[in-house]
């Protein structure tokens, strides 16, 4: 029973935390024929497990699509997880970080997020809401900001993420677009600089 209220709590924070929860992925734009980037309803059930579902990106045939993934927080923080955003875009931090299953490899996705990268909030003087990377935007691949922008600016109704990199770094707020979701590699996320670094 309690697994069950985590489970509740954490899917209302992740409609509250501009991160949308979904039963199915979404193909963004078509792809070649040999990479369908669409998982069977087998492949999306025996991926289901405790927490809560919600979408992240990952790359497939050069453009971003998401999938659904269960979202999990360190036993004992599930709780305050429900209403911490900061807890929830470090599940889906990581959770864009774990290799793909055999399932979206045969698929055709792929990440080129890589572990070890954690979120904090916000720091003396910066906007409420705004996200803190231990790893600066700007040393992260095209692919990897595009995938974490679009992931964590999912369901925000502007579809925009405010973050930054550590201490002083700038903020700006990070845009997904369609032409980001298509080309990824190319068309890097609209930025509007929100706090100048020192």
């Amino acid at each position: 029973m309690r697994a069950a209220v985590v489970t509740t709590l954490l899917a209302v924070a992740l409609a509250g935390c501009g991160i949308r929860s979904t039963e199915v992925p979404t193909d963004f734009g078509p792809a070649p024929s040999r990479v369908p980037c669409v998982m069977s309803g087998s492949s999306i059930a025996t991926q289901s497990g405790s927490g809560a579902s919600a979408q992240v990106f990952l790359v497939c045939a050069a453009q971003l699509v998401t999938v659904d993934r269960t979202v999990r927080v360190a036993e004992g923080k599930a709780a305050e997880a429900a209403t911490d955003r900061v807890a929830i875009a470090q599940a889906l931090l990581d959770e864009l970080a774990t290799p793909p299953s055999e399932s979206e490899k045969d698929a055709g996705f792929a990440t080129d997020v890589r572990g070890g990268t954690t979120v904090s909030g916000p720091g003396e003087g910066d906007p409420r809401g705004a996200l803190r990377l231990s790893t600066p935007p700007e040393e992260l691949s095209a692919f990897a900001l595009a995938q974490i922008v679009c992931t964590l600016a999912d369901s925000a109704t502007d579809r925009t993420v405010l973050m930054g990199g550590p201490a002083d770094a700038p903020l700006r707020r990070y845009a997904c677009t369609q032409e980001v979701r298509s080309r990824p590699g190319t068309v890097a996320p609209p930025t509007k600089t929100v706090k100048p670094g020192k």
